[in-house]
């Protein structure tokens, strides 16, 4: 069994949607080498290409709707959207936390995460009501949850808790998303030759109509997070060029395992036949990458747009490094910011879930490797030889 060609994708999403404007395609191209990377690499069963094809239409419904929400309401397009940070810390490394403290306080918004699921209105949505789409997300996660129980101990999610924009991206078929939950390296190889400015562009006129929606956002400051930016960091950084970007750090010694752990976890949605050297070899090679990358973009950069966090520093005083985030990047932190962070991490402590559990041999790694191949990063932002 295989994934249909597009025009059979495009076709459904046009019947579901009962529209047929897609606006500019330029991420046609994209959607077709995804196809061809899931026929030939992905190894997916039966439920996994159902899964991967449904992703599909769906993003291309969102996609229908959004063009025709713009065009019935071309304000939109006016809107101010004032990114304050962009946290792309390395998955592992206290990002989530970050993201979602910070998006906390007051004044500050972010993406909630039945958002980045249908990012545009469902149809005879009352503006300001989104509680159809919270309900389909519920769905959404009530499935993820019962397919892979342990999600919750690696990732906590819940619909109305910020997440990763990553996911919206990956609906323009234009981040890492596609290569963290498919098994696709020659489509993520590919991706990265291309000119990721046109996907930024579209992201930020997703998060104009998130203002039109919500009115609430009005006058708020966004957080964005995924560490699936240091893809395209300098497209990032001119497309929000007022945004602070905020590196949480933390030993890859740590952070490579539990990453290869997560993502055999996400691979088993669809697919038996990923094993963990696969994973081991993939992520210890593109993790590597993201962090050279990073240090790249940043050696030819103001150094004022960079704001540093150490994960142990992040796990001692978490709400003393979000103030010290948010003032670098002009936010007036007052005693009502502080209260909020404080009470974002009261509720969401790390005891009130199950430990997540690896081993760093399962995935054909050694301690030893990781230092070597990281030595540059480690000793630049860690201290460490």
């Amino acid at each position: 069994m295989s994934m249909p060609e597009r025009e059979a994708l495009l076709e459904a999403a046009r019947q579901a949607a009962g529209l047929d404007d897609f606006g500019d395609t330029w991420f046609f191209g994209h959607m077709d080498k995804f196809i061809q990377s899931i026929n030939t690499e992905a190894r997916l069963n039966e439920e996994g290409i159902g899964g991967a094809q449904g992703m599909v239409i769906n993003a291309m419904v969102n996609r229908l709707r959004h063009v025709e929400l713009v065009k019935q309401n071309p304000e939109i397009k006016e809107l101010p959207v004032d990114v304050s940070a962009i946290v792309v810390g390395l998955p592992r490394t206290g990002s989530t936390m970050m993201h979602r403290m910070l998006s906390s306080a007051k004044g500050m918004t972010g993406i909630k995460w039945y958002e980045t699921q249908n990012y545009a209105p469902f149809p005879g949505e009352i503006r300001g009501d989104s509680s159809q789409r919270r309900e389909a997300a519920k769905g959404i996660l009530a499935y993820m949850v019962e397919k892979i129980p342990e999600i919750m101990s690696i990732h906590p999610m819940s619909i109305d808790q910020p997440d990763e924009e990553v996911i919206i991206l990956g609906q323009l078929f234009s981040s890492s998303m596609m290569e963290a939950t498919y098994y696709v390296p020659s489509y993520a190889a590919w991706l990265g030759t291309q000119d990721s400015t046109q996907a930024y562009n579209d992201l930020r006129e997703i998060y104009q109509a998130f203002m039109w929606q919500d009115q609430s956002r009005k006058g708020k400051k966004w957080v964005l997070k995924t560490p699936g930016h240091l893809m395209a960091l300098d497209t990032a950084m001119a497309v929000f060029p007022d945004a602070k970007i905020v590196m949480t750090h933390r030993d890859p010694v740590s952070t490579v395992p539990s990453y290869c752990s997560m993502e055999s976890t996400l691979y088993r949605m669809g697919s038996e036949d990923i094993t963990h050297a696969m994973v081991g070899d993939y992520w210890f090679e593109r993790l590597s990458q993201w962090t050279d990358s990073f240090m790249s973009v940043r050696s030819n950069s103001p150094e004022e747009r960079f704001v540093d966090v150490k994960y142990p520093e992040l796990l001692k005083d978490p709400v003393g490094q979000g103030q010290r985030v948010l003032e670098a990047a002009g936010i007036d932190v007052t005693p009502d910011v502080i209260a909020d962070m404080g009470q974002w991490i009261e509720a969401n402590k790390r005891e009130d879930r199950a430990p997540h559990k690896y081993d760093l041999s399962d995935f054909g790694l050694s301690e030893e490797m990781i230092k070597e191949k990281f030595a540059v990063y480690r000793q630049n932002y860690l201290g460490e030889g």
